[in-house]
């Protein structure tokens, strides 16, 4: 008899990861949806709407619908959940499966079971939620569930989540609002003030992979980018250099490390002595930043480095918590748990 297999979803600011037991991460999509604005009509979700950012007419808007790891736009995010659900699911549409979903460490109450509430409506028979950097560590390969102190670092697309974890559970952790959507907002900003040029966030975040740095002198290239001149209106060119991303990136960085400094002194002794022997892992699609566990570890004093495949850490990390379910469920956030701490 045809079964439905469980999911695991990495919902993201930047893009949508789905992983599915037996098969691994089938999904990797932005998280954008476009509708018509008079009859609310979806026209698409995930990659053809990213194509549409900044390109729409007045009719049509391209909507990003979480915002810093949480969801801004509940209509619009289930209209996504459905559609990524019943893709990956659509050959075995008349079962229900489990869904497990990524939050970030700081989500709220209310946020927690607008999530939940989400993937419920949009076809899961039953939904959990799983903190990011303790998925993010077991995507890793992290020995988490050992009375042994293992530090991560995850920096999504709308923010950066630090913890220590032991024994399967999370000791010390913080989430800071940051990450690769506000490097892209730094890097406009900087050209705004520094060339009178204004840019858009694909061309940002372009800009950000192709010559971007976080670690003074570890690369050196340019990019020409082209935008509007905001002293005449017209179109313009402009030579950018690494060391004119890495001044612009410095603030949004430094308050990622003031988040790992913060968790760090608040860890206890014995865990603090296990991270100095094992270091600092850094997930997600922004610590593929050029030299960012080098910056990480100069700042702390640690060992550093960037797990495998990043991106995909967090989704593979759900797949690995639907395989310890039952040993995980009492921790795992749910809808009877969360309607109990009401």
């Amino acid at each position: 008899m045809a079964f439905a297999a469980d999911i695991g979803i990495d919902l993201g600011t930047a893009s949508v990861l789905v992983y599915m037991q037996g098969r691994g991460i089938i999904l990797n999509e932005p998280s954008v949806v476009t509708i018509e604005q008079k009859t609310g009509k979806v026209l698409a979700v995930g990659e053809y709407a990213r194509t549409m950012l900044g390109r729409t007419p007045e009719n049509i808007m391209a909507i990003r619908p979480l915002r810093d790891g949480v969801i801004d736009d509940f209509s619009v995010t289930e209209i996504m959940l459905k559609y990524f659900i019943n893709k990956v699911c659509k050959a075995r549409r008349l079962f229900r499966p489990r869904v497990i979903v990524c939050i970030p460490v700081d989500t709220t109450s209310v946020e927690k079971k607008a999530v939940i509430e989400a993937a419920i409506r949009s076809g899961a028979r039953e939904a959990f939620l799983v903190e990011e950097p303790r998925a993010a560590a077991l995507g890793a390969g992290l020995e988490i569930f050992a009375p042994s102190g293992n530090m991560v670092v995850d920096i999504g697309g709308g923010t950066t989540d630090i913890a220590v974890l032991s024994m399967g559970e999370l000791v010390v952790s913080c989430s800071v609002r940051v990450g690769g959507d506000k490097f892209d907002a730094a890097i406009i900003r900087y050209l705004r003030k520094a060339h009178n040029l204004l840019i858009g966030e694909r061309t940002a975040e372009m800009l950000k992979i192709e010559v971007g740095s976080a670690f003074p002198g570890s690369r050196s290239a340019s990019m020409v980018v082209r935008g509007r001149d905001l002293v005449n209106g017209l179109p313009r060119s402009q030579e950018i250099s690494t060391e004119e991303v890495a001044e612009a990136l410095n603030e949004p960085l430094s308050m990622i490390i003031k988040g790992v400094h913060q968790v760090l002194e608040r860890t206890p002794p014995e865990l603090a002595g296990d991270i100095m022997e094992k270091g600092v892992v850094l997930t997600g699609g922004g610590a593929m930043l050029d030299g960012f566990y080098k910056v990480i570890s100069r700042q702390t004093g640690l060992p550093a480095y960037l797990a495998e495949d990043p991106i995909g850490c967090v989704a593979r990390g759900t797949g690995k918590t639907l395989e310890y379910l039952d040993r995980l469920r009492g921790t795992l956030i749910s809808g009877k748990n969360l309607a109990a701490s009401y």
